[in-house]
């Protein structure tokens, strides 16, 4: 899973990135609203944490501007307000939870935990493994399965996230530039023919357990996943 985190405060900022690292978290960390919001409306994003005060705009606003731009991924704000009007405020804003500082690390990531499944519960089977047509993917085994044969194969890392994202997407086109941030990260220079050979490296995989669902390339837009 993929998070944002927008926090000012640096030392904070970094503290909050090595703890959700250490749950297994791939962390993206920014210490103002404007950078943020730009990182946000990639689309490539599983979970935004935002502080409310920053420089530039503040959380609310990135909610707010993020929201309107179509992300539908949950929201946890994060401020050293209490107020009840704040904490209207956020939720009117687009924001899915609330947590005020201080707070405990345990609380933090019980709240991570419960936005995530809440997402995607509506694409994950009895099991929690996420599912597309007569696909599972097992995140933890990195493991994808077609439930009609019982086939599996296991995935290396780039392809497990190249499946994930496209899973997630329900459809959608997904850009090679949203793979190549999702999977390389936006500090790595990884060019775009990367992204095109773990498609088909991908594509051999599904292909080799004999699944209806295929990657298809919409020209000058990127990929989507359809079933046959």
């Amino acid at each position: 899973m993929k998070i944002l985190l927008v926090e000012d405060e640096k030392r904070m900022a970094e503290a909050l990135a090595e703890l959700l690292k250490g749950e297994s978290y791939d962390v993206d960390v920014f210490y103002e609203g404007l950078s943020g919001l730009d990182a946000a409306v990639s689309g490539i994003y599983d979970l935004l944490i935002l502080d409310v005060m920053m420089p530039g705009i503040n959380g609310f606003e990135v909610a707010s501007r993020a929201r309107k731009a179509g992300v539908k991924a949950p929201i946890l704000m994060l401020t050293a307000k209490s107020e009840l009007d704040d904490k209207v405020k956020g939720l009117d804003n687009g924001a899915d939870d609330y947590l005020t500082k201080p707070f405990e690390t345990r609380e933090l990531l019980a709240r991570v935990r419960a936005l995530l499944r809440r997402n995607y519960i509506d694409q994950t089977d009895e099991n929690g493994n996420l599912k597309f047509g007569d696909l599972s993917l097992d995140t933890g085994s990195s493991t994808i399965e077609n439930t009609e044969n019982a086939q599996s194969v296991r995935l290396s890392e780039k392809e497990l996230h190249i499946l994930e994202m496209l899973m997630q997407s329900k459809g959608r086109i997904i850009s090679k530039e949203q793979l190549a941030v999702k999977i390389w990260g936006y500090e790595n220079e990884a060019e775009y023919n990367n992204v095109e050979v773990y498609i088909s490296f991908t594509r051999k995989k599904l292909h080799f357990i004999n699944s209806k669902v295929e990657i298809k390339a919409v020209r000058g837009l990127g990929y989507e996943f359809r079933e046959n």
